[in-house]
């Protein structure tokens, strides 16, 4: 079954929805620049009061090593997912599950995504101004019939009415979805979320 990550939870009732209507992961977004932007200090808050098995995610952008640390301890996090410019090196040096992300613009480099240690790869939109949470998406046809060693996460404009679509196209590991749940940045849209997550249970 494929899984679900909401991200840009940045309330308990947005949480609590999401993982009422079948989520597996969350993410909380620690990049000060962002509109979705969380303190790990008010992440904890809300990762505390979630049942168990539900895995959460701290979404960096060009983080240091340390930072990291820091706002995983704080936050208690389970795993960093990576949205900016990182390298393989950088990426090889972290003592965490690490999601690494990579902005499509019209090509796929097979080769250079392998180089990554991680485990798993989050395919996203690519913009000019955002490193993520654009609502653009792009063509997963570059994806198609493409093997990864990693997991593949496909994110990038998905939304309730495109999501099976792209789930038949690229056949990944999870989703990813934050924009096309939202009524405004940091703030889900309780029906969306049940759409967007029952339509990738019955499609997975």
């Amino acid at each position: 079954m494929i899984r679900v990550k909401i991200c840009g939870i940045t309330n308990i009732n947005d949480a609590s929805t999401a993982v009422e209507s079948g989520a597996d992961a969350l993410g909380f977004v620690f990049y000060k620049d962002s509109k979705r932007y969380i303190e790990p200090a008010r992440a904890y808050e809300i990762i505390s009061l979630l049942p168990p098995f539900i895995t959460t995610v701290g979404v960096f952008v060009n983080p240091s090593i340390q930072e990291i640390k820091d706002a995983v301890d704080a936050s208690d996090v389970d795993a960093v997912q990576l949205h900016g410019d990182e390298t393989p090196e950088f990426c090889g040096t972290l003592p965490y599950k690490t999601i690494k992300a990579i902005r499509v613009r019209s090509v796929i480099l097979h080769d250079n995504i392998e180089l990554y240690p991680v485990q798993a790869i989050l395919f996203d939109s690519y913009s000019d101004v955002e490193y993520g949470g654009t609502g653009r998406g792009f063509s997963k046809n570059l994806l198609r019939g493409v093997s990864f060693s990693k997991q593949i996460i496909l994110s990038g404009g998905l939304n309730p009415d495109n999501v099976e679509e792209a789930i038949s196209t690229v056949q990944p590991y999870a989703v990813d979805v934050s924009t096309g749940v939202e009524d405004s940045p940091g703030k889900k849209n309780a029906s969306k979320v049940r759409q967007f997550i029952e339509v990738v249970k019955n499609a997975g």
